[in-house]
């Protein structure tokens, strides 16, 4: 059966490809993108069952009107993978980072996906399998951690920890929540030497694809449990 899928940050890299990987298999996606324009350039490319919407995970008033049109056109959602994120670099070091740039970090890689999280949350719960698959780093592993990305990494950690407590609280209703990994990718983001991105993007679909069975609260890689 066809899912609903919301992906934000979907007009280009891991995002894109994601959208485009799960409309193939059918899924209805719902691509978001700060600029509606590049959104909806993107979902016309793809094809398929892909529908564009404007969201700014920044912006509270474009979330709230985001959620709005997708009750209105869609009813539910049963996926969202909230992908948005950046802001990584290797002169991070925590000794002298400007904190300013650890707030940039934090609030892009944190504070957007739990703003868009709360405002979507209500639409998920209406779905008979509901899913949130937060998209994060094995730079945010406390195991992994290095010391010239620490602006990134703390903000990712910091997203796998808001991961972790949303996956206990929604636990009993059923809902999944799970962080996924691309790995290093060769995006905008990632720069070369990475990965292709139709690779990151397949590890963070196995996410998305998880069986119910397989329970909650994970942080996966290429579809495997890596250490928080």
């Amino acid at each position: 059966m066809a899912r609903i899928v919301l992906i934000t940050g979907a007009n280009r890299g891991i995002g894109r490809e994601l959208a485009a990987q799960l409309a193939a298999d059918g899924d209805t996606v719902l691509l978001t993108a700060r600029h509606k324009q590049k959104a909806v350039r993107a979902a016309r490319e793809i094809g398929g069952d892909v529908h564009p919407i404007q969201l700014d995970t920044s912006d509270q008033t474009s979330i709230d009107a985001a959620s709005a049109k997708v009750e209105a056109g869609h009813g539910q959602v049963d996926v969202l993978v909230n992908n948005v994120g950046g802001l990584f670099s290797y002169d991070q070091r925590p000794s002298d980072v400007d904190l300013a740039h650890v707030q940039d970090a934090l609030g892009l890689n944190l504070f957007g996906k739990w703003r868009t999280t709360q405002v979507f949350l209500p639409l998920v719960r209406k779905s008979d399998n509901g899913r949130i698959v937060n998209v994060s780093s094995e730079a945010g592993s406390i195991t992994r951690v290095g010391p010239y990305t620490s602006a990134y990494s703390v903000s990712k950690a910091a997203l796998n920890s808001f991961t972790a407590a949303l996956a206990a609280e929604l636990k009993d209703e059923g809902i999944t929540v799970h962080a996924a990994s691309p790995g290093w990718t060769a995006t905008d983001l990632g720069g070369e030497g990475g990965r292709l991105v139709p690779e990151g993007a397949a590890s963070i679909k196995h996410v998305v694809n998880l069986p119910v069975n397989a329970g909650t609260g994970g942080f996966y890689q290429d579809g495997k449990l890596i250490p928080w």
